[in-house]
This record gives structure tokens, sequence and C-alpha cells, in this order.
């Protein structure tokens, strides 16, 4: 048999200075680079920080003079108020108007930053108290509102619901149009029938294409539904929660008197002061 030829070793490569300086060149640029894109990817996702001024609050006077202090009878106290009560006065719980502050600056913050992030947020307010402050603000704002009653499945069956929105919208272009003009009028009472309802039940929604980035709500007990679909779906709750409301599902809780009508607006109007501003720091963005 033919003997086997031996293995012949590959020829080690020279391994010259400058070899060896190019090889480091080479890796300290890669580096380089992969930093700068981690700086550029950071500062691109990174959100922006806007500052909110306390000072556009309302005073404590203010808020007194509204009667931003005033809870409900300790027979309908949720001890989960508690920690926001001041003391006890004639039977009914009084808010601790510096932590009531305090808590509405932060809930102006949060929707301050919210929207400065190119965020939405829905108010809700089908009380009397506040749903012609609610309904005012939003338009002024351009921003989705519920006055009348939240509709059910609004958040957890939103991709069905988005198609009656959008059924509103087109019928009202095609109203403005006279696009209905060939039909009877017996068709055409009918057909601005449908518009009415519709508009009742989803004439503030008209702006929200999506779910929103936040809810902000007056009373969370009366907007129960509200709450519980909006758990469901993750979307944070900022609420204005009398003594009586739970403030464990709210993302922000502003504790103050959701009953009186100086109350209501006063802070509603805060709320949207805040909304603003979020909206001027978006554009400039």
């Amino acid at each position: 048999m033919p003997a086997k030829k031996a293995a012949v070793k590959p020829k080690a490569e020279k391994v010259t200075k400058p070899k060896v300086e190019k090889a480091v060149k080479t890796v300290v640029e890669v580096k380089k680079d992969g930093e700068a894109e981690v700086a550029k990817v950071a500062k691109q996702e990174a959100p922006k920080k806007v500052s909110y001024d306390v000072a556009d609050l309302p005073s404590l006077k203010d808020m007194l003079e509204a009667g931003v202090h005033f809870g409900h009878s300790v027979k309908r106290r949720n001890p989960r108020m508690d920690e926001y009560v001041y003391a006890v006065k004639n039977g009914v719980q009084i808010f601790d108007l510096i932590k009531t502050r305090d808590m509405l600056a932060e809930a102006c913050g949060y929707l301050m930053q919210t929207v400065a992030d190119g965020g939405q947020v829905l108010l809700v307010g089908t009380k009397g108290q506040a749903a012609e402050t609610v309904k005012s603000e939003a338009e002024r704002l351009g921003i989705p509102f519920i006055t009348t009653r939240w509709v059910g499945g609004l958040f957890t069956n939103w991709d069905q619901l988005k198609n009656r929105i959008t059924r509103l919208v087109d019928m009202r272009k095609k109203m403005e149009a006279g696009d209905y003009k060939k039909y009877t009028k017996k068709e055409q009472v009918l057909l601005k029938r449908e518009i009415d309802r519709l508009t009742r039940m989803y004439g503030g929604l008209v702006p929200m294409e999506k779910l929103p980035a936040a809810i902000f709500i007056v009373d969370p007990n009366r907007e129960i539904t509200a709450v519980r679909e909006s758990i469901a779906r993750g979307v944070p709750i900022v609420a204005i929660a009398d003594s009586n409301a739970n403030p464990q599902p709210l993302t922000r809780v502003i504790p103050a008197n959701d009953d009186a009508l100086k109350s209501v607006v006063m802070l509603v109007k805060a709320v949207t002061g805040a909304i603003e501003r979020g909206q001027k720091a978006q554009k400039k963005a």
C-alpha cells in the first residue's frame, strides 16, 4: 500500500506591526460607529420632556371658594380615600386642599406629557355639572369626548364601533354635499334621523381614530363601565374622585368635590389647560 502523505500545515501568516495597528484601528472605528448609532437611536426614542408650571393651577383660596374641599358624608365614605381627607365636620368629610392641589398638578403634568408625546386624551363627563364644560372644552381643543352616556363596548369592541363612527362621518359628508336630495322626502327624513341618532351616541368620538393614550373621567363611580373597559384595554385613567370613590384603578387621582358645579368646572378647565399646553409642545417638536 502506498504510504499516506503527511498533512501539510498551513503556513502561519506573519503578524507585522502595521497589520496589528490596522486591526486595532478597525475595531476602534467599528466601536465608535456602533456607539454613535446607539446614541442616535436613543435620542430618537427618548420622549421629549415638557415642564408643567404649577402656577397655572387654581390657588388654594380659589379652590376653597369653589367648594373643592367638600367630600361626601361619612356614611358614604370609601376608606381608600381617607388618606386625602383632612377632617370631618358635621358628618361631612373635608379634603386636604394641599394634597388635592398636589395631585391635580401631577395629573395635569401627566396628561400634558401624554399629549406632548403624541397621545390623545378622551374626556368623559356625563353628569349635569360636567357635561357642558367637558363638551365646550373638548370641541375647543378638537379632542374626543362623551357627555351623554358611555357606549358599552367602546374600548373592548372598538373595531366594530369604529365602523359606526365612520358611517356617521360619511353620512354627514353626503348630507352636506346634497347627495341625499335624490331620495324622497320621507327617505331624507329617515336619513336625517339616523344621522341625529349616531351624533347623539358617537358625535363626540369623531376625532378618535384609535384607542386613546389616556382617559379623563369626572366621577369614576358614575362612569364605572368606562373604568372597567379602560382597565381591560390598559388605558390609563385620570379622574376627579370624591370621597366615596375607589382610587385603586386610577393612574392619577384628583381627590375633590365632583358634585359642585364651580368645583367641577374649575378642575376640568385646569385639566384641559394642561392638555392644550401639551398640544402646543407637540406642534413645536
